[in-house]
């Protein structure tokens, strides 16, 4: 029986998990979206969550917390500088996960997790990024 167990070991050691886990909710703050596993994606959310709420109490205490989990302090400032007052009125849920469907090489479901409110200058560049894409593929098509 698994009675408070809480959390996924998702097949690795503890510390391959947790390392993979701040790499994870580090790169998620940096870019506002990544595209992972699905059950990548649901540990990343509880562990995103936390440290969003850290952050909007805004004090060192919670700066120092809030670095345990984000080593990087150029992200740590954003998190600290630009993420949290964007969420400060929001009680919570601040990431969503949309399922995208499956990995072709081994069949994985795979999930894109990204912050609710994102900025315009970042869905801009998502944006431009698919309109880069549509370009090239249209060219490809053309030539061949």
């Amino acid at each position: 029986m698994k009675h408070r167990v809480v959390g996924r070991r998702l097949d690795r050691t503890t510390e391959h998990r947790t390392a993979m886990l701040k790499n994870m909710v580090t790169s998620l703050f940096r870019h506002e979206k990544i595209v992972t596993t699905t059950p990548k994606a649901k540990e990343l959310k509880r562990y995103a969550d936390k440290v969003i709420t850290m952050a909007k109490r805004g004090t060192p205490h919670s700066r120092r917390l809030a670095h345990v989990e984000v080593r990087d302090v150029e992200v740590l400032n954003k998190l600290f500088v630009t993420l949290a007052p964007r969420f400060k009125a929001r009680p919570g849920g601040y990431t969503r996960i949309i399922r995208v469907g499956n990995r072709a090489g081994d069949n994985a479901e795979m999930s894109v997790i990204e912050l609710v409110e994102r900025t315009a200058a970042a869905a801009e560049g998502d944006e431009a990024g698919a309109k880069k894409g549509e370009g090239k593929a249209k060219k490809a098509a053309a030539a061949g």
